[in-house]
Order: C-alpha cells, then structure tokens, then sequence
C-alpha cells in the first residue's frame, strides 16, 4: 500500500468511541495517515486489513511503542518520548479520560469551571518510565505534577522525557521512592500540598499471576486480528513475562487490594494536605473492601468514577478528608 492511498483514509467521518470523556482527543478512531504524517517512525507498523482499514499489531511491543510515540507527539506535542524494553506501555485515550474525570472531579468545588495552571498541584504514584499521566494533565491543563516510582530505571527514563521535551520542564518533577513500603511517605514534604494524588496500582498478586495474565491478553490479541482478518503472529511457546510492564508495574504480594488498602491507610497521615486522593481499581470486587476501609479510617466524602471505552469497564475510586466546606475553602485559596 502507498503513501498516497494511506493519505485518503481518514476517520474524519468516523463515529466517536463509546464511553471516552467528551473532552477527550482520542474520541474517535485512531487517524493512522495523520499520525504518520506527524511520527514517521509509525509507518512501517501500520497495515491494512482486509476491510481497508489501518492499524497495528497490539501484540507486538514496538508496534505500540511507536503509537503512542505518534499519539504524544501529535496531541501534546512531545517530541521526544521513548521507554525500554520490557517497560509497561500504556494506552493513551485510557490514560487521558483518568486525567479529564480528574478535572471534572476538581470543578466541584470550583464553581463548576475545571482548574487549570500551575497552582494545580498533582502527585502520580508510580508513574512508570513512560510518564504519560503527568504528560497528559500539564500539557491539558497545566498542572504541576510530581512522579514517583520505585524502579530507578522508570525514574530515570521519565527525567529524561521530561528534560528533552522543553514544553514539559517547568511542569514535571520525578522522584525515586527509596523505599518500597512507603507510598506518600517521602513525597509529601511537611509543608507540601497537592490537590490531588492519582496512581494505577499493580493488580496481580504474584509474578506468576501476571504471567498468566500477560499469556491470555496476547491470546485474546491474537484471536482479535485473526477475527479481523488478519493474520496472527502469536506463538504460545514464547518466553513473555515482560512484555507490557516489569514486576513493580504489574504485580505486588497481595495485589490490588493489599496496595490500595495500604495506600488508603498511609493517607490519614497527610490528610490536611491534600484534597484528593484516588487511584483506579482494576477489578470491581475490591471496591466493597476499599469503601469498609475508609469508612473506618473516616474519610469525609467517597466517590467512585466509571470510566468506559468501548467494552472494557475501568474506575478509580477518590477520598477526602475535608468536609464541603472546606473543600470549597480550598479551591478558593489555591485556584
């Protein structure tokens, strides 16, 4: 196929994906001729099906790599992003619609109007090497984020997202996580205040677990393209614990729940210097666990947040301990 048919096939007219936030830039379906047009790299990834529609392997790691490699640059004008291999690469348009529910969660005590600049202060928990849920919400919003991550390598490849991108500089800081144990300990400083927190925890509880959860998404990515038309390029025998995240990206003991009750728990500490904290929750029986333990801990306000795109059902669940009054105390101080 060449370039000059690539160029005339455009979603333009395309409807919009269900479920994504109406702000969000990736509501319809991935314009494969404009993302070339932008990042070069990603051509020699995009084919065409047997329908003539354009796509790439999902199962392949530097097919999605060089995706959202385009989709950062045409959208937020990154120039320069890249992770190592092995390293968890996320979806775009997921990661944006946390970001602009985020927003909308914020706009409640702000008159309705979401907050935007520098004044708007955000702590992502492991932010991984990739960086992009601080990438979407400065270059959205302008908000200020803090990253931080236990694995030294992610710290290191964000820092160099960041300082290689001069749109990014002012509006991204990255920190290591010495210890492991600790979640907000050691980036809340004692005079610091972030008005909200967000993070996607590890949801397996073993290396094995994710393991197994590594085999059947490439299974079901394979049995995708193959129902497409398309031929698969899957081989069961391959040796794939890395693909799509290392270990503290994918598994910890105990998995999600054990992570989020934790994270809970070590909130109360900071309790007055933040407005909101959340984190998404993978798998929908651990928010009965998640509401007992806050309601224990006496949390003044819990809100759960569906996220949709297509079929695939996510949320992240947020708590604070200010009351209304002070949450709008809050946001007319600092916004």
């Amino acid at each position: 196929m060449t370039k000059a048919t690539r160029k005339k096939q455009s979603p333009a007219s395309s409807p919009k994906k269900s479920g994504l936030h109406p702000r969000n830039k990736h509501n319809q379906r991935y314009d494969f001729p404009a993302l070339m047009a932008t990042c070069p790299d990603l051509d020699e990834f995009v084919t065409e099906n047997q329908y003539g529609d354009l796509s790439v392997n999902f199962s392949d790691p530097q097919a999605v790599k060089a995706l959202n490699k385009a989709l950062l640059q045409h959208f937020y004008q990154v120039e320069h992003w890249t992770i190592p291999d092995g390293y968890l690469c996320p979806p775009i348009p997921g990661r944006a619609d946390y970001i602009h529910h985020i927003a909308d969660l914020l706009a409640v005590s702000n008159n309705g109007e979401q907050p935007k600049g520098k004044a708007v202060r955000a702590l992502d928990i492991g932010m991984g090497a990739n960086c992009v849920y601080p990438i979407v919400g400065h270059r959205e919003y302008g908000w200020h984020f803090t990253g931080s991550d236990v694995d030294p390598i992610s710290v290191k490849t964000a820092n160099f997202i960041v300082s290689a991108n001069p749109s990014l500089k002012k509006g991204i800081t990255c920190h290591l996580q010495k210890n492991p144990d600790n979640i907000f300990v050691g980036m809340f400083g004692e005079d610091d205040v972030f008005d909200f927190t967000m993070c996607n925890p590890p949801f397996h509880k073993s290396l094995a677990e994710a393991s197994a959860g590594t085999e059947r998404k490439l299974r079901n990515l394979a049995a995708n393209k193959q129902s497409k038309g398309t031929e698969s390029s899957y081989k069961p025998k391959e040796k794939t614990l890395n693909f799509g995240g290392q270990n503290a990206e994918l598994w910890c003991p105990g998995g999600e729940f054990a992570f989020v009750r934790k994270m809970a728990q070590q909130s109360t500490q900071f309790a007055e210097q933040c407005l909101w904290f959340t984190t998404l929750i993978s798998k929908k029986d651990n928010l009965k666990g998640l509401y007992k333990e806050l309601e224990k801990l006496g949390v003044k306000e819990v809100k759960t947040v569906e996220m949709a795109q297509g079929q695939k059902i996510s949320r992240f669940v947020a708590w604070t301990f200010l009351s209304k009054d002070q949450q709008q105390q809050w946001a007319q101080e600092r916004w």
